[in-house]
């Protein structure tokens, strides 16, 4: 079963930008990035939540996606299942365990390029204590600036399959699935710059 993880594919999302030999510096904008997944729930249907970054930095050279780098930490007391008792079942210690870990850590080891617009990471992602190699499949979707210029912007999508019963999550199988689909879309502002709060992205209204 492939494991993956959820912020490395923004290293490479940065590879149609770039034009200097220098490595560039993005920060994941917690905003506008998404961390989405489901499980089967006693095989009726899948049962959805999600989660929010706490940070996330990545540096990429367009030269050379070798020496690119990605760090991404995941609060996992954020999680969001659409009903509390689910998120309460969900962070006890049975499961994601928030009271002694409360985030989960991903860093990356390298950077595979597939092709112009996609790529693989290639890391260790730990949850619950547990470390185990991640790789992670993406896609880059744009880079360039945003629609009223506030920022220089790297967006990307991946999805994979993370097996919970490698980080200790092994009890409840009768009534929820070993295997978490996991979709992520992200995006990552240039410079490590963050969106101020007076440069807020503006909406169109109507006119009258």
């Amino acid at each position: 079963m492939s494991h993956a993880r959820l912020v490395l594919p923004a290293l490479l999302a940065l590879a149609p930008l770039a034009a200097t030999a220098e490595p560039v510096d993005y920060r994941l904008d917690p905003v506008h990035t998404q961390i989405v997944f489901n499980v089967e729930h006693n095989g009726f249907s899948r049962s959805f939540g999600r989660l929010k970054i706490s940070e996330g930095s990545l540096r990429f050279d367009p030269d050379d996606w070798s020496k690119s780098s990605l760090q991404v930490t995941v609060n996992l007391d954020s999680l969001d299942m659409g009903d509390a008792d689910w998120n309460k079942a969900v962070k006890g210690a049975s499961l994601l365990d928030t009271a002694h870990a409360a985030t989960a850590r991903y860093v990356s080891e390298s950077v595979e390029k597939r092709s112009d617009t996609e790529g693989t990471v290639h890391g260790k992602f730990t949850l619950r204590g547990v470390t185990v190699p991640l790789d992670i499949p993406f896609r880059v979707n744009r880079v360039g600036r945003t629609i009223y210029g506030l920022h220089t912007v790297a967006g990307f999508s991946s999805s994979f399959t993370l097996d919970r019963t490698v980080f200790g999550m092994t009890s409840n199988r009768n009534s929820i699935g070993t295997e978490v689909t996991v979709w992520l879309e992200a995006e990552a502002i240039r410079g490590g710059e963050k969106p101020s709060p007076t440069t807020k992205e503006r909406t169109d209204a109507p006119t009258q």
